[in-house]
């Protein structure tokens, strides 16, 4: 006897959320948008997008792809400091949130806000940036990558 067929959970249908190739910009301001409204909520300032650390997300989101497994390290050891460096970030990390999932982005962030560490990194009162990417898979899984960070600069800032 096998288990359930792929994408069902105890039977049930699994909804999975699909990325077109053109919503890149439409997904990161909305998740940007939200994650300032919940940040205005707390009493801290807005994050504005910045194009390094979408980089630092990408690279991280398709690594864990890769590896199959959410984690803070990619497949060369690097820590989450490593990937903002060499994407030429000068600023200061703040914190970094990661998610294997098939939901979309917005309840996504509705799970990182249900736990303390990833909320901290959301609400944070030193980050001044925000990074955000995803890499979805054939099958509809999403690695998303949320990054943190206190500029130095408004050099490489997207608006």
């Amino acid at each position: 006897m096998t288990g359930p067929p792929a994408g069902t959970e105890g039977g049930s249908t699994t909804r999975i959320h699909r990325i077109s190739p053109g919503e890149t910009s439409t997904i990161q301001y909305r998740m940007l948008d939200s994650v300032n409204a919940l940040r205005q909520a707390a009493g801290a300032g807005p994050l504005t997008l910045d194009s390094r650390l979408n980089a630092a997300a990408a690279t991280h989101s398709r690594d864990m792809s890769l590896q199959n497994r959410p984690w803070h390290f990619g497949s060369d050891g690097s820590s989450p400091i490593d990937r903002v460096r060499r994407v030429g970030y000068g600023g200061m990390l703040v914190g970094e949130n990661i998610s294997e999932t098939y939901e979309n982005e917005l309840e996504t962030l509705a799970a990182w806000m249900e736990n303390e560490n990833t909320r901290r990194t959301i609400l944070s009162k030193e980050a001044t940036e925000m990074g955000f990417a995803w890499e979805q898979e054939a099958n509809g899984k999403i690695w998303w990558t949320l990054v943190t960070g206190r500029g130095t600069s408004t050099a490489g800032t997207t608006s």
